[in-house]
């Protein structure tokens, strides 16, 4: 088994000022998003100007951290929030949801759509085929915190860990964070790549990603410590799973509604 890499999560720390690792990877997830909706509006796919492509961003990003703060408070603490309701504020001492961050971003590019008459589904279509980006990095940035911790592992698997300040006795877990930078991160994105690449009708490529998003996710919480678990009918899953399968349903339901329709393309 491998030693956890202890790598300083602060990148730069000038007097009070610190730039987190975890942060950096946010910003690098954004920009690719912005720098990719620049080229598909330069294109003529994607029905924004520069201007409102950063309005758009700007929506996102607070319907992001709204959307990912409350879901994280009401799906795994909401006891412990309960009791210190101030403490909801308190971003900087973590606690989002990735579930929670694509439902706010969704929310909030739908009222930018609504106030600006715009097509809702064109713009979600085009950044849901580079979303994935972001996701890969944001997992790197919890892999960097030592954040999410892996179930525990065979020891005798070769790329197993000791996760720091989780065991009094050294247990090798999986790299959570990494398996799912990996899938629901790489791979997620050069299945959507590929698939937006030609013409689809409208919401396609937003159902692929639901469904895509959601069945990667859903395998990739068997190697992760779950924040709890519930059974359903018998079944067992996390918190995390449990908050997939929605998504998959999603997904499912927007392909079937846009191949029915067969809607004036993505591109």
């Amino acid at each position: 088994m491998l030693p956890y890499p202890n790598i300083d999560p602060v990148l730069i720390e000038l007097g009070p000022f610190q730039l987190r690792w975890y942060s950096v990877m946010y910003i690098i997830g954004l920009v690719t998003v912005y720098y990719f909706s620049r080229h598909a509006s330069r294109k003529g796919a994607l029905k924004l100007n520069f201007q409102e492509i950063e309005s758009v961003m700007l929506y996102g990003l607070i319907g992001m951290i709204i959307g990912a703060r409350l879901t994280y408070v009401i799906v795994y603490s909401s006891g412990h929030y309960l009791l210190h309701p101030l403490e909801i504020f308190a971003t900087w001492k973590g606690g989002l949801s990735f579930h929670g961050a694509i439902l706010g971003i969704s929310a909030a590019i739908w009222i930018y759509a609504r106030r600006h008459n715009k097509s809702f589904l064109n713009i979600t279509d085009h950044l849901c085929a580079v979303a994935p980006v972001g996701l890969g990095f944001g997992r790197i940035g919890n892999f960097i915190n030592a954040e999410l911790p892996g179930r525990a592992a065979n020891p005798a698997l070769p790329w197993a860990m000791v996760w720091p300040n989780i065991d009094p006795i050294p247990l090798p877990r999986h790299p959570s964070p990494l398996y799912q930078a990996a899938i629901d991160g790489v791979l997620l994105f050069i299945i959507l790549w590929l698939y937006a690449r030609k013409p689809r009708p409208y919401m396609a490529v937003s159902g692929v990603f639901a469904a895509g998003y959601g069945i990667a996710r859903f395998f990739t919480e068997y190697f992760r410590m779950p924040d709890y678990e519930v059974s359903i009918a018998g079944w067992t899953i996390s918190a995390g799973q449990m908050l997939s399968l929605p998504m998959i349903v999603l997904g499912i339901v927007l392909l079937v509604i846009a191949y029915k329709k067969k809607s004036e393309p993505l591109s």
